[in-house]
């Protein structure tokens, strides 16, 4: 619309910057159609983007307790629509704010405003935590205490280049590797054990 309007009534190299922002939009919020035919222990991968840690998880960052660790860094060319790891039940939903470092930075997931979600898997408890980067500014969860969830389902959506965080119990089978990039609700990224 502003496009339109500069065209119109100013000159149409004013128009050209607001088509250009107008596509960029378009392109960063996109929302693709995901599918994926897991097996119901499987944890599925909250973002798109190239995994940062995979393994213990770091004593500093993770909640209260023993985990492994699985961090994704999405890029502005990323999808930033954020998906359910694990089916089950919510448990608890938390935010805080805090700073903008840059989501690959180490202290990012101590640091940066980011919020959580706690799901119960059948007795196992699988946390996801959106964190925002530099250029990222709002971390939006669409998911509230006590609701019922599906492995793959849309939760939230991260503005601009951001980070994921999935803390798993210490039983679970990790399958992927740091530096492999993985899609949000496809791409399989450990097994749950009971």
């Amino acid at each position: 619309m502003a496009a339109a309007l500069a065209a119109v009534f100013v000159t149409w190299t004013l128009a050209i910057p607001c088509v250009i922002a107008a596509l960029f939009f378009l392109f960063f919020f996109r929302d693709p159609h995901r599918e994926s035919d897991s097996a119901a222990n499987a944890v599925l991968s909250p973002a798109d983007g190239r995994v940062l840690v995979a393994g213990a998880a770091s004593a500093d960052a993770a909640p209260p307790g023993s985990w492994q660790q699985i961090s994704i860094f999405l890029s502005p060319m990323d999808v930033h629509v954020n998906r359910v790891p694990a089916s089950g039940r919510v448990t608890r939903v938390s935010f805080r704010r805090g700073r903008f470092l840059p989501a690959y930075h180490h202290d990012a997931a101590t640091v940066n405003e980011r919020s959580e979600i706690w799901i119960d898997h059948g007795g196992q408890m699988i946390v996801a935590r959106q964190i925002v980067g530099i250029l990222a500014r709002r971390v939006v969860c669409r998911v509230e205490p006590g609701a019922e969830v599906r492995a793959g389902d849309r939760f939230g959506i991260m503005k601009f280049g951001s980070r994921m965080d999935v803390f798993l119990p210490l039983s679970a089978t990790i399958s992927v590797s740091v530096g492999e990039t993985v899609r949000g609700g496809e791409t399989v990224i450990a097994v749950l054990h009971s």
